[in-house]
């Protein structure tokens, strides 16, 4: 039997095919599917041991409201329905606040890959939510990231194939394909 309410959270810097696997597999456990976006603004980003590059500028290139067209049209790309999903922020780094924008009687969905992962499920836990892990997987058996997505835009590699066809063209018609680039660059430039 489905669950009547799940939540699932992610960055989604920027919105991949490995990130749609993931979103639809929690909305086949649900009925209605909360979509949390992490570090939804600068000021609900923390440098954290376990994923140093997360807090990153160049890692954090979308802003939440692009991420949000991302994520909404992709998904009723996908065939979900509208009135199924909803989005909200998800300030993973501030879990106190969790619960202002999820509600604690749902099912958590996640993936772990590895020790930020295994921090998330943690920080759910302590909150008293109740979690289903969808699956655990070595990072090296992850697949694409949106780490390796930026660098493929960045090197002007082709980049379409990892995205779902919304991304790309919003992405490609928002020069967002600069501003990531141009981020990428400066970050190596300060590293020299």
């Amino acid at each position: 039997m489905k669950e009547k309410l799940g939540v699932i959270h992610g960055r989604f810097q920027l919105l991949h095919n490995d990130h749609m696997k993931y979103l639809l597999a929690g909305k086949a456990r649900c009925e209605h599917l909360i979509i949390g976006i992490c570090n939804p603004e600068i000021d609900l980003t923390k440098y954290t041991k376990a994923n140093p590059n997360r807090s990153k500028q160049s890692s954090n290139p979308l802003t939440y409201f692009e991420r949000m067209e991302c994520m909404k049209y992709s998904l009723l790309e996908a065939g979900v329905k509208r009135e199924e999903f909803d989005i909200v922020p998800f300030p993973i780094n501030f879990p106190e606040k969790i619960s202002n924008y999820a509600p604690r009687n749902a099912k958590y969905y996640m993936t772990i890959y590895d020790e930020w992962g295994e921090e998330k499920l943690k920080i759910l836990e302590e909150l008293n939510l109740e979690v289903e892990i969808l699956w655990k997987v070595p990072l090296e058996k992850k697949g694409i990231s949106s780490s390796d997505v930026r660098k493929c835009i960045q090197k002007g590699k082709e980049w379409k194939q990892y995205v779902p066809p919304f991304v790309f063209n919003y992405i490609t018609q928002n020069a967002l394909d600069k501003r990531i680039k141009e981020l990428l660059d400066k970050q190596e430039e300060e590293q020299k």
